[in-house]
């Protein structure tokens, strides 16, 4: 007969302080990177989702999927290019509607959804790192937003209440949390019912290596913190998501090898489309 023998303490409170740390190392890259920016400085690779450029690197931004008009549409110094694709792609934005972006930065993915909602929707932006809290109240305030609000907090604990939003967008940053099934949760508990996520994120090939995940730059490169499309629909469908679809975006490669060549990024993971959708039958209980 088989017993069940809890984990050691002195492991379980290993893996916590591994967490907590992989949070901090998280917190303080981008806020460097939000500092380095606001100076009109360079930081890190400029062309990865972790560094930033000293002048808006239009080609990167459209190797992403953004316009011209989306680049011209923003205050300067909102785009850092910190992404690997374009969820307003996906999202079908429509007037009226409340927006969650989930990790804002500079809040240029905000900014772009305030227009598509118009002055009676209202998008909110949550970071934890109050660089970028700062620098996207700042650009907020120079470019007249009258429909959006940046709130400082995790992921996965949203300073917002229980069906209060019609669509969460997030661009190469659900990745980054050590505690991704806790975001999902979070994200179907603010969610109205019959709301929608549509994200943009990197999801791993196959399982990666030791060797990548053990490295704390390649987590804060948006490499090392990917899961597999099904890993990602597993959780999703956990927590209660349906109409569930993770769309590779092979084309993707071609700026993920530039992320970090030393370990051929490209050959790990790829840029997703990544759509759900809370049902229509009840809020689910937890």
């Amino acid at each position: 007969m088989d017993y069940y023998v809890p984990p050691k303490v002195e492991h379980v409170q290993y893996v916590e302080n591994k967490k907590e740390n992989t949070k901090e190392n998280i917190r303080s890259t981008y806020g460097n990177v939000a500092e380095a920016n606001n100076c009109g400085k360079g930081c890190g690779n400029s062309r990865s989702c972790c560094g930033v450029p000293s002048t808006t690197d239009e080609n990167y931004a459209a190797e992403l999927g953004y316009s011209k008009e989306d680049l011209q549409s923003v205050p300067e110094g909102a785009n850092m290019g910190l992404g690997c694709g374009n969820p307003h792609l996906i999202a079908e934005l429509k007037s009226g509607e409340y927006v969650l972006d989930l990790g804002a930065g500079g809040g240029f993915d905000v900014f772009l959804a305030a227009k598509k909602v118009g002055p009676n929707g209202k998008v909110f932006g949550v970071d934890m790192t109050p660089e970028m809290l700062s620098k996207a109240r700042l650009n907020a305030e120079k470019g007249g937003y009258r429909n959006v609000e940046f709130l400082l907090g995790e992921i996965e604990h949203l300073p917002l209440a229980n069906s209060s939003i019609d669509v969460i967008i997030s661009n190469c940053v659900v990745n980054l949390s050590v505690s991704k099934e806790q975001v999902f949760r979070e994200a179907f508990r603010v969610l109205k019912e019959g709301g929608r996520l549509a994200i943009s994120d990197v999801v791993a090939n196959k399982p990666l290596p030791p060797e990548i995940t053990n490295d704390s730059q390649l987590y804060c490169a948006c490499i090392a913190g990917a899961m597999t499309a099904d890993e990602l629909k597993n959780i999703l469908r956990k927590v209660g998501f349906e109409n569930i679809s993770i769309d590779a975006v092979e084309e993707s490669k071609m700026f993920i090898k530039d992320w970090a060549p030393e370990v051929n990024a490209e050959n790990y993971v790829v840029s997703a489309k990544i759509r759900a959708v809370k049902p229509n039958r009840g809020e689910k209980k937890y």
